[in-house]
């Protein structure tokens, strides 16, 4: 199976979003900080979340980004799509070539294995990850560390 850095990244972020801007809107470097992905790429891979409405921006002070709409009615498999990512399992990106550009005797099993992880993806929306103990954990942790960051920052810009 095949899953970029950009699928993963968008899911990460959004997740990001869903567990931080329940109250306000979140700054794409907020989730940089906390998630240690580059600023410049979320801004593109928001670009495309916010065309796809799956988020909207805030503009202004205090401004940043916030789902669309709640949680539970967005899924992990809409937030791949919406990047332009796929969850293939063929060994030749979907385009029937894999065995000297014919269709390869395992070529409809890896198929249907991506259709099945895509429904499967379909299934489990932000609210479901949000929900899961392990997430909370690993965002407590998150959270202590960029506070703990962001006092040093404020320490080396006071002296």
């Amino acid at each position: 199976m095949r899953l970029t850095t950009k699928g993963r990244y968008a899911v990460t972020a959004m997740l990001d979003l869903a567990l931080h801007g329940v109250e306000h809107p979140v700054s794409l470097a907020d989730i940089s900080g906390r998630q240690d992905i580059s600023l410049s790429y979320l801004e593109q891979l928001f670009a495309k979340l916010r065309r796809n409405n799956l988020v909207s921006s805030v503009r202004g002070p205090g401004g940043g980004y916030r789902l669309s709409r709640g949680g539970h009615e967005i899924f992990v498999a809409q937030i791949i799509d919406a990047v332009n990512e796929t969850v293939d399992a063929t060994g030749c990106g979907g385009s029937a070539d894999c065995q000297q550009g014919e269709v390869c005797l395992t070529h409809h099993l890896w198929c249907d294995l991506s259709e099945q992880i895509h429904g499967f993806l379909s299934k489990i929306s932000l609210s479901n990850l949000v929900e899961r103990r392990e997430v909370q954990t690993i965002s407590a942790r998150q959270n202590a560390r960029s506070h703990s960051h962001q006092g040093e920052t404020l320490a080396l810009t006071e002296l």
